[in-house]
């Protein structure tokens, strides 16, 4: 059964961009941009279109699939020859295609069954490709789990977007007094420190992207370390690389077999 289109992504993408390169590049380690350099490339849940502007200078072909957003990313993606982008469902999509790479960056925990969509994602890499996904973990996520999940349920569903990114901006200006001070000290058992360091690399608009995020998703399903190399089953990839990204998501790749 294919995913409903959900407009809180449409309107995430419409009101806000994303241009953090090396955020890209530490979601995709060990792998490189130059990588993916003349292979044919498939984004899964290519949003508005970021990633696949980072990689167009780099791949033979990219084609991005998403639900809900492929007409803002064709705005961002306009004059790139060799993009092709395709409104479906990742879960579901059948391309009768196989890939160099198929990449997915912060977008499976947001489907109705992630196992099902990331066995969808396997069928479109080719034997000796790579699979790259990137994904909200559930290790380190305590507190949004438990209480900026529960609380977004109970009151922000229904809220207006443009209401909801006004209070993420406050929010997002309130959290630079104690990243700035209590973060700044070697105190690494503190709750997201690693997580605040990057917050300080990034502009105001990013940070209150990430914050947005949060509080916008209509669903999520955090994943466990467990959960994530059982994608990578040793049966199906090989050379399998799963790390921690600043203690709250999973970086995993593999070359299927």
């Amino acid at each position: 059964m294919k995913q409903v289109r959900q407009s809180e992504w449409h309107k995430q993408w419409e009101m806000l961009r994303d241009d953090e390169l090396f955020l890209f590049t530490d979601w995709i380690y060990p792998n490189t941009l130059e990588d993916f350099t003349g292979k044919d490339v498939l984004e899964c849940g290519c949003g508005g279109g970021q990633h696949t502007s980072f990689l167009s200078p780099y791949v033979k072909s990219i084609t991005g699939v998403d639900l809900n957003t492929i007409d803002i990313a064709a705005k961002r993606c306009k004059g790139l020859k060799n993009v092709k982008l395709i409104e479906d469902d990742i879960a579901t999509i059948d391309l009768k295609k196989q890939f160099d790479i198929v990449f997915s960056i912060g977008v499976i925990h947001h489907t109705d069954n992630p196992d099902k969509t990331v066995a969808n994602l396997k069928k479109h890499v080719k034997s000796g490709g790579k699979l790259i996904l990137w994904v909200y973990a559930k290790e380190g996520n305590f507190l949004a789990r438990n209480i900026v999940e529960p609380f977004r349920k109970l009151f922000l569903k229904d809220m207006n977007r443009k209401i909801i990114l006004f209070i993420s901006k406050i929010l997002t200006l309130l959290m630079y007094f104690p990243i700035y001070t209590i973060y700044l000290f070697p105190l690494k058992f503190l709750p997201y420190y690693e997580y605040f360091a990057n917050f300080r690399k990034m502009s105001f608009c990013r940070n209150a992207l990430n914050v947005f995020d949060k509080l916008n998703a209509p669903q999520v399903e955090f994943i466990s370390r467990g959960r994530i190399t059982k994608w990578f089953d040793e049966k199906e990839f090989k050379d399998v690389h799963i790390s921690s990204y600043v203690n709250v998501s999973w970086r995993g790749s593999g070359e299927k077999i």
